[in-house]
């Protein structure tokens, strides 16, 4: 016998859904995402990656510009991360020694004298728009190969001198991009999950491609740029510390999540260095004394086991998840909304 009887008819579909929902029904997000640290790939190298779903040839040419490039050429399909080679600005094919500039555009064909009409008038290997920016390197990722619709924004405490080194941190979720995201506006989940002594107050503004929220009456500000670039402010008593987070989608059910943590270059046995330190190790849930936990020690278990519901049952507590879903629906292109 039920514990709570109702007259109602017993709605199933809340009941069963579980059986039929997915863990990440979402394609690849379009959006700027972090490829990898700028100094980790010298002139003329080349190497294979996965990320956004399928695998890419890294390369840097030797006048040090970097390409993305699906690995398949245009050809007759052989893999340029095996046996390929950067000469001089282009990425040669090691099968017939086809040349593609960083934009996809075939730049040699070393035999024959006619080439096909389509190498003249677009490019004919799919290479990521790819820029460098905070000594990273960053790859704007289309389905439709549309190029990029906003651009990366300035982040002084990565670039300009007078901040510490940024401490760096990288994270491997069973999960989407998404869903890491939304913990953002999910506020209640600080306290109960995280063991936060209360929810915090907030405020949220949605804006194109332009995520703000405010927490704690300023303690933690932070701004969106798409799915791919995060940046947070965390302030105590007038001191501000930097978190920059950049995840890439590796899979549709994997993502790498990535972090640089900063603050200004207080002078040693300052009150100000002492209290920056202390929001950094907060911020990754190492502190003195802390009393919440860090997203390692409590997230993870979530996100990698969790199931997406589609029409999740909210509480006026919950934060704005409904607003925030509606928002991040516009990366995702020529999908079916429905089921997200």
């Amino acid at each position: 016998m039920s514990a709570n009887p109702s007259p109602n008819p017993i709605n199933l579909k809340i009941l069963l859904e579980s059986k039929t929902m997915e863990r990440c029904p979402f394609p690849i997000p379009s959006g700027w995402f972090f490829v990898d640290y700028s100094e980790n790939l010298k002139a003329g190298e080349l190497r294979n990656i996965n990320i956004l779903d399928q695998e890419w040839v890294l390369f840097r040419t030797e006048g040090g510009q970097v390409g993305v490039s699906d690995p398949y050429c245009a050809h007759l399909g052989a893999h340029m991360g095996h046996g390929g080679k950067v000469v001089g600005e282009h990425l040669r094919c090691p099968f017939h020694h086809w040349e593609y500039n960083t934009g996809g555009w075939c730049q040699k064909v070393p035999y024959g004298t006619r080439t096909p009409p389509i190498t003249k008038l677009q490019p004919i290997v799919r290479m990521l728009p790819t820029i460098e920016k905070y000594g990273m390197i960053w790859s704007w990722f289309h389905p439709a190969c549309e190029p990029p619709s906003w651009q990366l924004p300035e982040i002084p405490h990565l670039t300009e001198p007078g901040y510490v080194k940024p401490r760096r941190g990288s994270w491997t979720a069973n999960t989407c991009v998404q869903e890491i995201a939304e913990n953002g506006v999910d506020f209640a989940h600080l306290k109960f999950l995280h063991g936060a002594p209360i929810i915090p107050p907030a405020e949220v503004k949605f804006d194109k491609h332009i995520f703000d929220v405010n927490m704690a009456n300023g303690y933690i500000v932070g701004r969106s740029h798409g799915p791919g670039l995060n940046v947070f402010d965390f302030t105590k008593d007038g001191v501000t510390a930097h978190m920059v987070s950049y995840s890439v989608p590796v899979t549709r059910d994997k993502t790498q999540m990535n972090m640089s943590f900063t603050h200004k270059a207080f002078a040693e046995g300052t009150r100000e260095l002492a209290i920056a330190k202390g929001l950094v190790d907060h911020m990754i849930g190492a502190a003195a004394n802390e009393t919440s936990a860090g997203f390692e020690s409590v997230d993870f278990i979530v996100w990698n086991n969790k199931k997406y519901r589609a029409h999740p049952l909210l509480c006026d507590g919950d934060g704005p998840i409904a607003q925030f879903r509606q928002w991040f629906k516009q990366f995702y292109v020529n999908a079916d909304l429905s089921k997200i």
